[in-house]
């Protein structure tokens, strides 16, 4: 069953139970994070310690790979930014933990406000105006002093479609998230000595928006790609499991020219023990039959005891078909883009 919710409303009523459950093309519900109630009333102080709140700006270039988080995570913000060179095979990343998210301000939902971080050491500014969205990176000391610089404009038309899920995770947590795929992206990225000028003909970014709060122990899996097909159009993937309860809705699709084609569940198909393995996407439908071939691995661990966070993410190129709505067969051959594992106590 795959729940369409084509009403808005607020996402939690006054008892802090989700009012909708499902997924929608565009974000229809208000985040009002003020009625989460998960907790009893001698606990209710310590609430916000679990609430969890990210903007995640991706953007893949003819030449690199590009990435920019501002996240609170309740009792720490969370920044870091990372570039992937295709040529060299380069991968650099370098992140900031903030005691209880001291320098971070986010806005309530998806479709307005700016998303800042600020500091001595780095500011970062996500910022959204009509049409386009800004992403904004100023780090002087990043990579020992040689710096990264980035000033992009992601351009989202109104009616743009994105991945937008809401969905329950045991007894009054939570998953409220965004995902826009194929927004071109025009602007500058500068790092060591070279500057890239992007065009967007040729690059094309994507964000993730997530709210709520999770379980203690978590589980997911995430695939994501954005890019052109050789007739001009843009072509999204994205797929994810094990995050909630999907019973009444997964957030798998594809995105092509702005418009979401939802698929049923897709089954991830990879070796836990070797992930540079080929990874194979299927669903019971037969609209989506993909194979993704990893060259390169990102692997970010977090270990503080209490509070640990273990993330493989592979980038490699998808292959494979996947069918629209209307029945048309899409032929993906190298695309560009990441899938990952993530097991988080948090």
């Amino acid at each position: 069953m795959q729940n369409e919710i084509t009403q808005g409303g607020p996402l939690l009523d006054k008892q802090g139970n989700l009012t909708q459950i499902g997924w929608s093309r565009q974000p229809l519900l208000d985040c009002n994070l003020e009625k989460v109630n998960f907790y009893p009333a001698y606990k209710k102080p310590f609430q916000r310690f679990r609430v969890k709140r990210w903007d995640y700006y991706a953007v893949f270039t003819p030449k690199r790979f590009f990435s920019a988080t501002i996240a609170d995570l309740g009792y720490a913000g969370n920044i870091f930014v990372y570039t992937l060179d295709f040529e060299s095979n380069q991968l650099y990343e370098e992140g900031l933990i903030i005691p209880l998210g001291k320098g971070i301000q986010m806005p309530r939902n998806s479709t307005e406000g700016d998303t800042i971080f600020d500091s001595k050491k780095a500011q970062i500014l996500f910022q959204v105006q009509m049409g386009k969205r800004t992403v904004c990176v100023e780090w002087d000391s990043y990579n020992n002093g040689k710096g990264i610089h980035a000033d992009l404009n992601f351009y989202c038309p109104q009616e743009h479609e994105s991945m937008t899920i809401v969905i329950p995770i045991e007894e009054k947590r939570f998953y409220y998230n965004r995902k826009i795929n194929c927004m071109p992206v025009e602007g500058t990225i500068q790092y060591e000595d070279q500057t890239e000028e992007l065009e967007p003909t040729t690059s094309i970014g994507s964000l993730d928006w997530g709210r709520g709060v999770w379980a203690y122990s978590s589980f997911w899996n995430w695939a994501s790609a954005s890019g052109f097909l050789p007739d001009g159009r843009t072509i999204g993937l994205n797929l994810g499991c094990g995050f909630g309860d999907t019973s009444a809705a997964s957030e798998d699709c594809m995105i092509l020219d702005g418009r979401v084609h939802k698929f049923g569940t897709v089954k991830y198909d990879y070796d836990h023990q070797d992930y540079h393995k080929p990874w194979r996407f299927t669903d019971q439908e037969g609209r989506c039959s993909i194979e993704f071939t990893p060259f390169q691995e990102r692997l970010a661990q977090t270990d503080l005891k209490i509070i640990t966070s273990e993330v493989h993410q592979m980038f490699g190129r998808y292959s494979g078909t996947v069918i629209t709505d209307e029945g048309e067969t899409i032929v993906i051959k190298d695309l560009i883009g990441f899938a990952e594992e993530h097991q988080a106590r948090w």
